[in-house]
């Protein structure tokens, strides 16, 4: 780690699940009950030690219509799913999250294990708060299928839903240091897809910064790209403008190569 990146992560807070509420989520989570998501991030936000303060405020959106993107900042101690909790919480609105459906646990000593394990907790925790699971990044050969499948899911979700609020990540992964990172191949075209049904993008990044969780949204904006390029240039220039419009939200140490 850097001296800057040490620098922003001094004075960390701690990040944890209200016991109450904890349990009776593994219990449905056993039951394969339901639950509702905005409920347990408003308490699970309610719940942590740190100051959450909120930048951009008027740019919650109120309506339905729109994916909100965030990067996937996190240290030990803070996962990149508080960042999604936070937002869930503010958005006065039912999203409805496409997340991973798989832990590759990179570099772990129990990675065998533990993505076995996650194979099968994911899916019923996907099922729990009616989320939509995608293979995990980096892409492996075997899952072009099961990607397929999941694009699908979500095109399917954002034209029947009268106003859908989509919710992802575009990184799909950790990366050192929190910093912003190119999400993998692929992921630009989703996007261009999403913008053919009329959603409009939001970001909303999220850091810490001596103690203090920040959670910033940007303004709505519409996903421009051009029709005559190919579907790799349309990959590339739709990932951009969404990474650009995330980066322009962080801290200048955290932006990565969309600086």
């Amino acid at each position: 780690m850097d001296q800057t990146c040490g620098v922003l992560f001094m004075n960390l807070p701690k990040y944890s699940y209200p016991p109450g509420r904890f349990i009776h989520a593994a219990w449905d989570l056993l039951l394969a009950s339901r639950r509702d998501l905005q409920e347990d991030a408003k308490a699970c936000i309610k719940h942590m030690q740190a100051e959450l303060k909120v930048w951009g405020q008027e740019n919650i959106p109120q309506q339905g219509g729109c994916v909100l993107t965030i990067n996937h900042f996190h240290r030990p101690g803070l996962g990149a799913q508080w960042i999604a909790l936070a937002v869930t919480a503010l958005v006065p609105l039912k999203m409805r999250w496409a997340v991973t459906g798989e832990l590759i646990c990179q570099g772990k000593w129990y990675r065998a294990i533990g993505s076995r394990a996650s194979r099968l907790f994911l899916p019923r925790l996907a099922y729990l708060y009616d989320l939509i699971t995608m293979p995990p990044m980096p892409p492996r050969p075997q899952d072009v299928e099961a990607r397929a499948e999941s694009v699908r899911t979500i095109l399917r979700y954002v034209r029947r839903e009268k106003d859908p609020v989509l919710g992802i990540s575009p990184e799909g992964h950790d990366s050192p240091n929190g910093v912003l990172s190119r999400p993998a191949p692929g992921f630009g075209r989703l996007a261009w897809l999403l913008s053919k049904t009329g959603m409009q993008f939001i970001p909303a990044a999220g850091y810490e910064v001596d103690g203090i969780f920040h959670l910033h949204f940007g303004k709505a904006y519409e996903l421009c790209v051009r029709s005559s390029f190919s579907m790799d240039e349309r990959d590339n220039q739709a990932t951009r403008i969404v990474m650009e419009n995330l980066a322009c939200l962080l801290p200048a140490e955290l932006r990565g190569d969309f600086a």
